[in-house]
């Protein structure tokens, strides 16, 4: 491997491990009655660096995880990351061991932090369905594939495909356990929450333009419009905490909205942020600012979480079968 391979994930895997050994312990839970300090975190992080973000999401949410479903606590020094993608085309299987354990085989993608996480929560399939599983990636039978994750966007975050080979693991929850719980919805809405913190970022360059020089109503309308996207966005994401907070296990329709609404908003407002910074720039930062190319590129893959027409298409479907209404009514009732 050479050095130029390993450069682009050193700083925000630094950075990673720093956090996780100092604030990132004390990171509120969602639902504890702090979740707008978690979100903010969440997002202030994601502003200076959305790879860090990223692996410290990942930790976040396995915090949580592990509470909620009731694993075992991190343990200092532990950096935890959480692999549930399932596109087509790979396959991870678990299967009991003799010793009354599981071992996992097959191969994992979009593994974030894969060489600087010390323990993952990964989902796998078994013989009654899917399930979520605690690894150790010091196992011999860990081993990202190299030349997998070729990203220029979100390079930081380290996230080829994994193979697994005999890799010993501990089941956390039950078959459907890590969907179904309340927790999927908030951890969901915490994403969101770094999405805005990268638009802050990019927004960040239009204001350092807007106050370096004389007055430009051209530039000054692109801001005007950026802080109007960016106020609706947090306007939302802490009614969607104070939401959690209220009912922090709920999983019904009020939670599944929420969240869909949440992250479809703060999606539209990170392409329009991307959008209106970049008419408002030109190409010079994109081609000088090495910090802000970075970002948006990093913004432009991030938000591809969000899969566009296909969640739409989901919040719809919800919309029309009367859940809108039935969680207006819950919500209502409380």
């Amino acid at each position: 491997m050479t050095a130029s391979s390993t450069t682009p994930r050193r700083a925000p895997a630094e950075r990673f491990a720093q956090w996780a050994a100092g604030d990132g312990a004390e990171l509120p839970l969602p639902g504890s009655g702090h979740t707008r300090t978690r979100f903010a975190a969440l997002q202030s992080l994601a502003r200076a660096d959305l790879s860090f973000a990223r692996l410290a999401e990942g930790h976040a949410d396995a915090v949580a995880i592990l509470a909620e479903l009731g694993g075992p606590a991190p343990g200092p020094g532990e950096r935890w990351g959480v692999w549930a993608a399932q596109p087509p085309g790979a396959s991870l299987d678990a299967r009991p061991d003799a010793a009354g354990g599981w071992v996992l085989d097959g191969v994992k993608p979009y593994c974030s932090g894969a060489h600087s996480c010390t323990h993952a929560l990964v989902t796998a399939d078994t013989a009654d369905g899917r399930r979520l599983f605690a690894v150790a990636t010091g196992h011999a039978g860990y081993a990202p594939v190299e030349g997998t994750w070729r990203a220029v966007g979100m390079a930081g975050s380290d996230s080829p495909d994994v193979r697994f080979t005999g890799v010993p693991a501990r089941a956390i929850g039950g078959v459907d356990a890590y969907l179904r719980r309340p927790g999927f919805t908030h951890g969901g809405v915490g994403v969101a929450a770094c999405w805005l913190g990268g638009a802050r970022g990019v927004a960040d360059a239009l204001l350092a333009r807007a106050r370096s020089r004389d007055p430009d109503p051209l530039t000054a309308a692109h801001l005007g419009a950026v802080d109007v996207a960016l106020h609706a966005a947090q306007c939302a994401l802490d009614a969607a905490a104070d939401a959690i907070d209220a009912a922090p296990y709920d999983a019904g329709p009020p939670a599944e909205l929420r969240a869909a609404r949440v992250r479809a908003l703060v999606a539209d407002v990170c392409a329009r942020v991307l959008d209106e910074v970049g008419r408002a720039l030109g190409a010079g930062p994109l081609c000088h600012d090495a910090e802000h190319a970075q970002r948006v590129a990093d913004l432009t893959v991030y938000i591809r979480q969000h899969h566009a027409e296909r969640d739409l298409a989901a919040l719809g479907g919800m919309v029309a079968a009367g859940k809108a209404e039935k969680a207006e009514e819950e919500d209502s009732d409380d």
